[in-house]
């Protein structure tokens, strides 16, 4: 009785694990970044994902998830798995310095090559993009193209 009673509880407690490990699998998704139209080829590429309008884009400690990547040609991707269903925004660097974050000039005009999911105008005019108008949803495994910029539009 005691070797049938506990065979029952390891097959439940089995077949929870897997429950809970599909849903969380189907709860998550990969994201894939595409850069394109890097002009630099040497120095490196920061991006980070945020998940809410805390610190984008600029912050550098409010975000999802970052990464820095060497520049190794005009265009660079990256993936991300497993991140959880929701709406992002992504702010990219062409970080020649190595600082890991977005140099600007005294009036805050970028001095390197930048990039914002959606890939808005970025103007005197327009202003640092809001998360609203760089976000996206993220329901399923999906690449998002960014543009880099390396003046304001105008």
């Amino acid at each position: 009785m005691k070797k049938y009673f506990l065979c029952c509880l390891l097959s439940t407690l089995a077949s929870i694990g897997l429950v809970i490990k599909a849903n969380a699998v189907e709860d998550s998704a990969n994201l894939t970044i595409a850069i394109k139209g890097i002009k630099n080829q040497k120095g490196q590429v920061c991006l980070r994902i945020y998940e809410s309008e805390s610190g984008f884009p600029l912050g550098n400690s409010s975000e999802l998830k970052s990464q820095c990547m060497k520049i190794t040609g005009n265009s660079l991707k990256q993936e991300f798995a497993g991140l959880k269903k929701g709406t992002y925004a992504i702010a990219v660097v062409d970080d020649q310095n190595g600082n890991n974050k977005l140099d600007r000039d005294f009036f805050g005009i970028p001095e390197e090559g930048f990039g914002i999911s959606n890939n808005p105008t970025v103007s005197i005019k327009t202003g640092t993009p809001k998360f609203e108008k760089a976000s996206f949803s993220l329901i399923q495994n999906q690449t998002i193209e960014i543009d880099m910029k390396y003046s304001l539009d105008p």
